[in-house]
């Protein structure tokens, strides 16, 4: 009689397109910072959802208002008003300084929204229509983001893909500067490189990527998508960097699990886009916005940012311990609560042994072990989830 995971698997590979190289984890239920599994077994979450999860799984506040959206009105497609989209831009607007927003269903539409309207934004100036983007870099899997995504690996068999795209290696100035032009509509960095290996701009960097900007009228977006949203410690990852974009892409905990993204622009590209030139069917209903709301609510309510400050150092801390104590740590790397340590073996035997041990991360990079924990997670968990790893890297090293 096969177990419930066994028939999990099989079916899967017998219906589903085998994009997912997956872990052989079936999750059945969360709770807090806490999954299970089929059999009863506990897991320390230390990758929310790859950073969607940050509330926790199963948070009361959002499963109350769930439950209460969804009893009165789900959908009713954009041709309509509804009370909490208008609100929700409202709140994002505020909070960032932008004046206007656009929602979408994923991070990877917020950025081909971003790219759109930084090309209407150049319609008028003819050739003006190229990217800058970086090496490294990841901003989705569909034509327009995918083509600004500075890895081979998720280009190679699409091509043709958008053109012109240049690519310039992370916190190169000097190369930034020199690759934007007057042909340039959009330069598109991720303050922060959340698939690429948690690998961070440097202030100086964006600096110089807001100054290529001015200097040529093009669009400075900034893919928040995986470190915006309160990872950094602040809520948005530019206040962190103390650089303001013109565009700001974000996505995966903004609704606490429900699908929603959007971007952010200031007031200058505030009618770039004019009315039919973009769209969204499923984008800003009223069950994912109301659930927005409150989930930037539950972030001032809970205080969660301190909590993001104070123990992303104790996290940061103790991964550069590792860096320093063994020569097959190559580097620690991260703030706040997305964070990662680049190892000289593979990640994949690392991660799946701590499973083993009920401790959730991941790998990327190939070498690269990402943490992107919920907001809630404390010191105890961080120490407990470094105990395992410290005795798992010793393992592995031998």
């Amino acid at each position: 009689m096969p177990t419930k995971f066994e028939e999990i698997v099989v079916r899967e590979r017998q219906y589903l397109l085998p994009t997912y190289n997956r872990y052989p984890l079936a999750i059945e239920r969360g709770k807090g910072i806490f999954v299970w599994d089929y059999d009863g077994r506990r897991y320390l979450d230390l990758l929310g959802g790859l950073g969607v999860n940050a509330l926790g799984h199963a948070h009361p506040r959002i499963v109350k208002i769930i439950r209460r959206q969804a009893a009165q009105l789900i959908h009713i497609s954009n041709l309509y008003y509804n009370e909490y989209q208008g609100q929700l831009a409202e709140k994002l607007c505020h909070l960032s300084g932008m004046a206007r927003a656009f929602f979408s269903n994923s991070g990877t539409e917020a950025m081909e929204g971003a790219l759109k309207l930084a090309r209407a934004a150049a319609s008028q100036r003819p050739g003006k229509c190229g990217i800058v983007a970086l090496e490294g870099s990841f901003h989705g899997r569909t034509f327009g983001a995918l083509s600004a995504t500075g890895q081979a690996k998720y280009r190679e068999g699409f091509e043709p893909l958008l053109e012109p795209v240049r690519f310039v290696e992370l916190n190169d100035s000097a190369g930034l500067q020199a690759a934007v032009d007057e042909s340039t509509c959009a330069i598109v960095v991720e303050p922060i490189q959340g698939e690429g290996g948690i690998r961070l701009c440097l202030p100086e960097f964006l600096r110089a990527a807001r100054e290529a900007a001015d200097r040529t009228g093009a669009v400075l977006i900034f893919d928040e998508i995986q470190c915006g949203l309160g990872r950094t410690g602040t809520l948005f990852a530019f206040q962190h960097f103390g650089v303001q974009p013109d565009v700001i892409t974000i996505a995966k905990p903004l609704a606490a699990g429900l699908p929603l993204g959007a971007f952010l622009v200031r007031e200058h590209l505030a009618n770039a886009l004019s009315t039919g030139a973009h769209g969204t069917t499923f984008g800003g209903g009223p069950l994912t916005c109301r659930v927005a709301l409150e989930y930037l609510q539950i972030i001032e309510d809970e205080n969660l940012l301190e909590n993001v400050r104070r123990v992303g150092a104790l996290l940061q801390s103790e991964l550069q311990a590792l860096a320093s104590r063994w020569d097959f740590v190559v580097e620690a790397r991260g703030t706040g609560f997305i964070q990662a340590l680049e190892i000289n073996m593979p990640g994949r035997p690392v991660v799946e042994a701590a499973m083993q041990e009920g401790v959730l991360l991941n790998s990327t990079q190939d070498k690269v072990l990402r943490f992107l924990p919920p907001f809630q997670v404390k010191e105890k968990h961080v120490e407990r989830a470094l105990r395992i790893l410290r005795k798992i890297l010793k393992a592995q090293s031998r």
